[in-house]
């Protein structure tokens, strides 16, 4: 049996500015997706991360399906009518200039998906990050599949000692998609070539180049350079496909254990460590930090089972207290240096014209003859 698998970040509106969906908002998106159970879909989860709400959904149609981008987006309007009723910040602020597409212009949901021949014990992860650009999964999933310090399953697994295939996509190309294939471990040193970068290149999709199947779908989607302001869809997700000829769930997440720094946090435009949560974890501190919740499923017939949360193990606890003095110790820089982002992928407009409109005050002082 082919299943394909839908998973979608949208913002729809929050409680307290950016900090996280209010009970009632997702309870009228889970309501609208589990009327369509059994009819358009087969099954599906929502839950929230930050102030986005995730949708996890199964189904027979195959990717790019105009019948579940309809279940969505109808989800979606309930959702901000509901955010509206109650007063929230940001109402249908993912929806009200955008369709869904695999590539939004740089607004709308993020979109990830995949359809699989379902294993006879088919397990996947669901990864969803807030207040952070799809990059954030770069260093992850480059040492989850491609280094075997981090996931020896590349020298102790004969199916996946051929390595993986890493899509990588310029984000910042404006006209259209630009995608480069590299192989591991050939291409190793080119894949960290590019996706040291993470503001420019990101990892959409891995294939197994043992098998051909695809392992991992992530939401990335190049930006758009709008009158002089970058606008590129954050709060990403991505579906990573394990055991057999792909890693283990352990080999997968055990890499988000660096909290690398990332760009996002406070109003996009900022720097901080990527910090793995519960599920259903609200941000906070300076609107962030950036954060990670993982949620492990298995799949039959396209059912799923209860999620586990994956971050929700006390050695998390651990990991999270040393990555909340990272956070703390990057924002006594304030504006300075690499605590925010660079101007060519700050988010507001604001910043620019204060550029443009000292550019006309320099003097250019040339030297007496």
């Amino acid at each position: 049996m082919k299943t394909t698998l839908t998973a979608v970040r949208v913002d729809l509106g929050a409680v307290g500015g950016h900090l996280q969906p209010s009970e009632q908002l997702v309870s009228a998106v889970r309501a609208s997706v589990e009327e369509k159970t059994d009819s358009f879909l087969i099954d599906c989860w929502v839950n929230f991360t930050g102030d986005d709400i995730t949708i996890l959904c199964t189904h027979e149609n195959g990717p790019d399906s105009p019948k579940i981008r309809d279940v969505l987006w109808d989800a979606f309007e309930k959702g901000a009518s509901t955010a509206s009723e109650l007063g929230l910040y940001g109402v249908g602020q993912d929806i009200r200039d955008a369709g869904m597409t695999g590539a939004i212009k740089g607004l709308g949901p993020a979109l990830a998906e995949m359809s699989v021949e379902e294993r006879p014990n088919e397990a996947f992860l669901i990864f969803s990050i807030d207040k952070a650009l799809p990059g954030a999964f770069n260093l992850p999933f480059f040492l989850a599949f491609a280094d075997p310090m981090h996931c020896p399953g590349l020298i102790l697994s004969p199916r996946m000692r051929q390595g993986f295939r890493l899509v990588i996509m310029d984000v910042l190309y404006k006209e259209y998609d630009r995608e480069i294939e590299l192989n591991a471990p050939e291409d190793i040193y080119n894949m960290a070539a590019l996706l040291r970068d993470q503001n420019r290149y990101a990892i959409r999709r891995i294939e197994s180049r043992s098998t051909g199947e695809q392992a991992v779908a992530s939401s990335t989607a190049r930006m758009s350079n709008i009158a002089g302001k970058i606008i590129g869809k954050d709060d990403p997700v991505a579906i990573v496909r394990i055991q057999d000829a792909f890693p283990s769930a352990g080999e997968v997440v055990a890499p988000f254990q660096i909290g690398p720094y990332v760009g996002g946090f406070m109003r996009g435009c900022h720097h901080g460590p990527l910090m793995p949560v519960p599920l259903n974890t609200k941000v906070s501190f300076f609107d962030g930090p950036p954060i990670v919740s993982c949620a492990a499923f298995g799949l039959r017939e396209g059912r799923l089972t209860p999620p586990v949360d994956v971050f929700e193990h006390p050695l998390w606890d651990h990991v999270r207290t040393r990555l909340a003095e990272k956070t703390l110790e990057i924002r006594r820089q304030g504006f300075f240096g690499n605590a925010m982002q660079p101007f060519e992928t700050i988010h507001y407009g604001g910043l620019v014209n204060i550029l443009r409109d000292l550019d006309e005050r320099f003097e250019i002082r040339h030297p007496p003859d």
